[in-house]
């Protein structure tokens, strides 16, 4: 009988996985992908028995999957964040689903172990760019500045390699990552003995900042900003993590972030005002291939010609 954790190829993914099998060790097959690959259960081949874990992927997107491994006979636990819409009643389906715009899988999973794991749910709500959530969770461990800006930059540089349409972009193939950081029950150990992969996504980050800190705006007025990225694997990789620096350091202004692909078409990335982190999911599904939550969403595959279409539409929702 095969067991499956199914988790986003990001840092609260990956994070909230460690925490769970440190917690609760289970040998699994792994399923991840890519932050955008979030069609993820379509990918188990389920059986009666089965326990299949799924973290920090929607499960409206995943609703056929879900209800194929159920039928199957698997119990299933579902824990993420995102939108769900109507979450299927059935005996084997245990849920922890909250959509608030300050809650992450990392911060939930750390709730259902009552804080076992404590160092990287801090980590995963980082690098979800929950700050003032990530500083709440870590107050009751009383760390250094210093320290707990060493784990806000892993997070941050965890949740960067996610970024990418391919592996192929990725410094790590996710599973890999998460195979990499799990072993290590604290995320100080991991950055001091696993020094040579930190600094590996620490340089990769670095380098790929500095470019995307070149930019101009392809439009900014006083309530939004967007910019336009090139079809190039470090624009593809900074992508993510560029949307929230530019939403920490201009928390009253609404962010997109349009990469060029291969196809002609855009890989968009949007990030509602701080001070204000509603609406990026309305706005995102508006149009095709669009979703996430309302904090932060975006655009899998926006049409060329859609994209003056888009920036307005973005315009008018946060001006």
């Amino acid at each position: 009988m095969t067991h499956f954790d199914v988790f986003n190829g990001d840092a609260d993914g990956i994070c909230a996985l460690t925490q769970l099998r440190q917690a609760e060790p289970r040998e699994a097959t792994l399923i991840t992908g890519v932050k955008r690959d979030i069609n993820l259960l379509e990918r188990v081949d389920a059986s009666a028995g089965s326990l299949v874990t799924v973290l920090d992927v929607s499960l409206d997107k995943n609703r056929a999957g879900l209800e194929r491994v159920l039928e199957a006979g698997a119990e299933v636990f579902y824990c993420d964040h995102h939108f769900a819409g109507e979450i299927p009643a059935h005996g084997n389906l245990q849920t922890r689903i909250n959509t608030a715009p300050d809650v992450c899988t990392s911060l939930l999973v750390n709730g259902y172990l009552d804080g076992a794991c404590l160092e990287w749910a801090i980590v995963g709500t980082f690098g979800d760019n929950l700050k003032e959530s990530a500083q709440r969770l870590a107050r009751p461990l009383g760390l250094s500045e210093a320290t707990l800006q060493h784990l806000e930059n892993l997070g941050v540089y965890i949740n960067y390699n996610g970024y990418g349409p391919s592996l192929e972009d990725l410094h790590f193939d996710p599973a890999e990552l998460y195979r990499l950081v799990s072993c290590y029950a604290s995320p100080l150990d991991f950055m001091s003995d696993g020094q040579v992969h930190f600094q590996k996504l620490e340089h990769g980050y670095r380098q790929d900042m500095a470019a995307a800190a070149a930019l101009v705006p392809e439009y900014e007025d006083g309530a939004v900003a967007a910019f336009l990225l090139p079809d190039e694997a470090w624009a593809r990789r900074v992508s993510g993590v560029y949307s929230n620096d530019l939403a920490n350091r201009h928390p009253a202004r609404g962010h997109a972030v349009i990469t060029a692909k291969a196809n002609g078409n855009y890989l968009v990335s949007v990030r509602a005002p701080l001070e204000n982190k509603t609406g990026a999911d309305e706005l995102c599904m508006k149009f095709p291939t669009g979703g996430g939550r309302s904090a932060a969403a975006g655009v899998n595959d926006l049409p060329a010609d859609m994209l003056a279409e888009f920036i307005d539409t973005f315009a008018g929702f946060y001006g």
